[in-house]
Parts: structure tokens; sequence; C-alpha cells
């Protein structure tokens, strides 16, 4: 104790090693920008040598410096990080405020086993990091965060997970060959070899732009394998939880009371596969860069996956609800030539759902209670064709409901009926989470038990040993009764 009557902090240093992970993250770059300069022949090679020296000279004591001025502290209630040499920046982070703590291990720092702890916190602009630890304090840390955080003794271990999906190796490579941009490679490609038949000259000319070009297609093709190789989702009390990464991993947690939005999308090759892309919209996610889980606010929950799966994460997300959909008027063909097969929209009192696309079939849903507004928009073809476009927007970036091209009268129900239901469902997650009979995500703070399904309503669902299409859940457990294609029978599991 101190004089004061305080209990004394005990602060602990980043791991001895943490220089040498951050200098050989630097070293890439400079690397490349001493063989440019080397094959330019402009310097003297000694002048080079000094200045590669100085380079490392000052990295290393860069990275000394930042290790000696840096330490931390838990009390069991708030997470402290102080850092700095002239301008010294002392955080405290209650961890009553954290959404979430990432553990992320870049190549570097698994080599030589350690690990960075990267905490979000409410209202922050950006992820608070301890980097580096070692890999068993920086995993003990993060278990004793969460621990604190959902009201339990820091000693309780990190419960147990349901594992959901792995992304099998080959079937992430065959997605990345199927993208988009993949294709638009091979085009230019084909497109270079019939020109250089006609003209071997411009040929010449055309090909030094399209190596720049392929150069950049290959490391977005080599960074999203990298980023989601062995993709790994499990269901967990304190959310879902996503492992992924091959020469850099990534685990994180994923609270279910932060989804905004949920949009499924189906490219037009994935679709011969019963392919399909889950994404979720998440509220107030900092980060920094795509390893550790993205500036942006759209994560990816199934990088690629079947149908079944891809409905059951979502029905731990937002529930089972599937409001029906009805088409846009006959004349939005006129607008809309090659969306028009995809364009249908829907909502209950809860859930409002949008399909559209041209070429790929994009779904979204939007559970009411997270609308933030809700808009009509109406072009000048539209105004021609007496059609609009009502928007329930959420607090994310990517993500929201459009009812695309519907009519105008049906536009201005659409406007005025969910803006009540909005309200309506606020209420209810209001009042639920002050005490009232219905559970919400809101109100459970977005815990997903990973022994249970995600609804209390009997009723079919996805089946989560992923054997069948569907199985009967009575309320309490998952039955044996299953269905394929609409047959039902009987699965002894």
């Amino acid at each position: 104790m101190t004089a004061g009557g305080t209990a004394a902090v005990g602060w602990s240093r980043l791991h001895p090693l943490s220089p040498v992970v951050r200098l050989g993250r630097g070293l890439l770059p400079l690397l490349v920008l001493g063989g440019l300069s080397s094959t330019q022949g402009h310097h003297n090679p000694a002048t080079q040598e000094v200045i590669w020296i100085a380079l490392a000279v000052f990295g290393v004591v860069f990275g000394v410096v930042h290790w000696l001025v840096t330490r931390w502290a838990f009390d069991g209630a708030t997470l402290r990080i102080e850092t700095g040499l002239l301008r010294r920046d002392a955080q405290q982070l209650p961890v009553a405020r954290i959404q979430a703590v990432d553990l992320v291990q870049p190549f570097a720092a698994r080599l030589l086993g350690l690990a960075e702890l990267r905490i979000r916190v409410a209202g922050a602009k950006s992820a608070h990091h301890l980097s580096y630890l070692a890999e068993p304090v920086a995993t003990d840390l993060r278990a004793r965060l969460l621990a604190v955080h959902h009201g339990l003794d820091q000693s309780v271990p990190e419960p147990d997970e349901q594992p959901v999906a792995v992304i099998p190796t080959g079937r992430l490579l065959g997605a990345v060959l199927l993208s988009a941009t993949t294709l638009g490679a091979l085009v230019f490609v084909a497109a270079l070899a019939v020109l250089s038949t006609v003209s071997t000259a411009a040929a010449a000319a055309v090909a030094g732009s399209l190596v720049v070009y392929l150069i950049g297609i290959g490391q977005g093709i080599w960074r999203r394998f990298n980023e989601q190789y062995q993709f790994t989702v499990a269901l967990a009390p304190d959310g879902i939880r996503v492992r992924r990464g091959l020469l850099s991993t990534v685990s994180e947690t994923i609270p279910v009371r932060r989804v905004q939005a949920v949009r499924q999308i189906e490219p037009l090759l994935w679709r011969a596969f019963g392919w399909c892309r889950l994404e979720v919209d998440l509220a107030g996610v900092p980060g920094h860069g795509r390893s550790g889980g993205g500036a942006r606010l759209t994560k990816a929950l199934l990088p690629v996956g079947p149908r079944h799966t891809a409905t059951l994460l979502r029905q731990v997300v937002i529930g089972p609800i599937e409001p029906s959909l009805s088409g846009a008027p006959r004349r939005a063909h006129v607008k809309a030539p090659l969306s028009y097969h995809f364009l249908a929209a829907g909502h209950d009192r809860t859930m409002a759902v949008a399909v559209t696309g041209r070429v790929q079939r994009v779904s979204c849903w939007v559970p009411l209670e997270k609308a933030q507004s809700v808009r009509r928009v109406q072009g000048p073809v539209q105004r021609a064709l007496q059609l609009a476009t009502v928007h329930v927007d959420v607090a994310g970036r990517r993500v929201g409901a459009k009812f695309r091209d519907r009519a105008v009268d049906e536009a201005d129900r659409l406007v005025e009926e969910l803006a009540v239901l909005s309200r309506g469902a606020r209420r209810r997650v209001s009042v639920d989470a002050g005490g009232g009979a219905a559970a919400t995500p809101e109100a459970s703070g977005g815990l997903v038990p990973a022994t249970s399904p995600p609804v209390a309503a009997p009723g079919w669902f996805a089946d989560p040993a992923g054997r069948h299409q569907a199985r009967y859940f009575d309320g309490k457990d998952w039955t044996e009764h299953v269905a394929d294609d609409g047959v039902t029978t009987v699965d002894r599991w």
C-alpha cells in the first residue's frame, strides 16, 4: 500500500526481444530501397554501406529506447500503458469500456514466440497496442481482461468455444482465383497475347504497364490468401471468435452486440459451387492495417463457404427471422435490366431485408433497432418511371438495406412504416435491457452460449453439425429431426 492508501501498481515491461521484431518488420522495405539504389549505381559502394549501417544503428537504438520507456500494468479494473521519451503518454483503459482484445502475431514475432495485444476501447479513435509480449503472457492477459469485462474474476479461464467452420485451403484458393480481379488479369494477358500477333511493337509498349498491373494483382491475391488462410470460426459466450493467417496470424472476437448489419455476397462463379461470403458491419471499430482486423468497419465472418454455414452464422448474429420478400414493379426492368431479376425486399417488425446485385447477388439484413435513419431517394430516371429507393442506414459505412426501385406510393409508405417500427424496436430493446421478460443480444451483452443454439423459440434452423440442411430445435435442445430439400427424417447424432 502507498501512503495515500491505494494499492501500488505492479508495472511490467514489454518482452526484451520487442526491438528485434520492430527492426525485422522495417527491414524488408529498407532492403527493397537498397536494392533499387544499388541497381541504379549512382552512389559510391562505401557510401551506401555507411548509410545502411547508420539506418541499422538508428533502428536498433529507436527500438531499445521504445522498450525502455514503455511499461504496462493491470490492477484488475484498469489497464495502464505508459510510453514516450520526450513527451510522456499515459493511457488508462477501463476494462468496462473494452470492446475487443485481439491477439496478433506478425511473422517475425511468431518466430520468436511473441505476440501483440490490440485493445479496442469504446470512444477511442484507434486501437491501443502492447507490442510485444511473450505469447503465454499475451494470452493470459487477454483472458484476464475479457473475464473482468464480463463481470468475472480475472482468474476465470477463457470459456470454451464451439467450432463452426474451417475454410479449406483448396476452397480459399479457388475462391481467390475465381474472383473478378483474377479474371480481369487473365483477360488482360489474353488481350496482350492477341495484340502481339497483330503488332509486336504495340504489344511491347503495352507490356510495361501490364507488368505493373499484374504485380499489383499478384500482391492483392497473395494478401488475401495470406490473411484468410486457415480461417476458423467458432462460437463462444463472449461472441464469435475468428482465427486466421499464414505468415501473420490474428485471433479476434467479434461481439454480437456490436453487429449493425449482415451482408451475404454470392458472386456469379461462386454460385456454381454453392459458395457465398458473409460480412458483418460493426459499430465503432478502431484499428490499424489489414492484419489486425482492418480500419474498415466491415469484417468477413465467412470469407467463402457453403450457404448453410452462412445461414447458421447469420442466425447466431441476428436470429432466425426471415421476412417474406417482394419483387420490384415490372417497370423497374427499364431502369435496371441486368439486376432486375435480383431486386427484392421485405420487412417485419424487427428486421429489414434487401436483395440487389447485377452479376453477383447481395443480400443485406438490418435489425430495425440498429437503424440510424430511413430515407427516400429518387433519381431523374426513377421520377420518370414513378419509382424510388428507400435506404435503411446503420452506423457502419458499407452495409445497409436498400428497397431499390419500389413504386412511389410504396416507398412513401415504407419510409413512415420503417421509421415507426425502428422506434418500436429500440424501445423494446431498452425495456429488455432494463429487466423485461424478453432477452435480446443487446440485453445479454451479445453473449451467445457455445453449447446452446442462437435462439430460444422452437423451429427449423441450419444444422449446427453441418450434416443436413436443417435441424429442429425444440426450445431447449437440438433434436434428431433433420430435413434436406424439404424431406424430413431422423438423424441419430
